[in-house]
C-alpha cells in the first residue's frame, strides 16, 4: 500500500466518520436539548462539550491533516481540484464551528435558552451540509 492510498483510505474514514457524527448530532442531539430540562441544562452543556470533543476532536484532526497531505501526495493527480474542494468544505465547517457553533455553546454554559438552542439547530446545517458533501468529495477522491 502506497502513502497515497493510505492517506485516501484514512481521508474518507475520517471524514465519514465525521458525516455520521454530524448528522446525529443534527437530527438527534441537539434538537433534544430542549427536552434536557433548565434545572440540569447547564450540567447537561458541560458534559455535552467535554464528551463530543473526545469524539470528534481526534478525528477533526485526522481529517484535516490527511486532506492538507493529499494536497502534497496527488501533485499533479486529476484528483486535486477535488482535494482542494474537500479542503475548501472542510474550511467552512471549521469557520462555522469556531465562529457560531462554539459561541453559542459558551452562551448556553450560562443556562437553557431556548432561541440559542433553535440558533444552533439552525446554524448547524452549514456544517451539516458541508460535511455531507465532504463525505461525497472524499468518496469521489478513492473511486476516480
Amino acid at each position: 500500500m502506497t502513502l497515497l492510498h493510505a492517506t485516501l483510505l484514512v481521508h474518507g474514514a475520517s471524514t465519514l466518520a465525521m458525516v455520521g457524527v454530524i448528522w446525529f448530532v443534527q437530527v438527534v442531539h441537539y434538537p433534544m436539548f430542549a427536552l434536557v430540562g433548565e434545572e440540569v441544562f447547564r450540567r447537561y452543556e458541560g458534559v455535552h462539550q467535554r464528551r463530543t470533543t473526545l469524539v470528534v476532536a481526534p478525528l477533526m484532526l485526522v481529517e484535516l491533516g490527511s486532506a492538507i497531505g493529499l494536497l502534497v501526495l496527488l501533485g499533479h493527480d486529476v484528483r486535486l481540484w477535488l482535494s482542494w474542494l474537500g479542503l475548501g468544505l472542510l474550511g467552512v465547517v471549521w469557520l462555522s464551528t469556531a465562529l457560531v457553533q462554539v459561541p453559542l455553546h459558551r452562551r448556553l454554559e450560562a443556562g437553557f435558552n431556548g432561541t440559542l438552542v433553535r440558533r444552533l439547530v439552525v446554524t448547524n446545517w452549514v456544517r451539516t451540509i458541508a460535511w455531507s458533501a465532504r463525505g461525497v468529495v472524499a468518496l469521489a477522491l478513492l473511486e476516480v
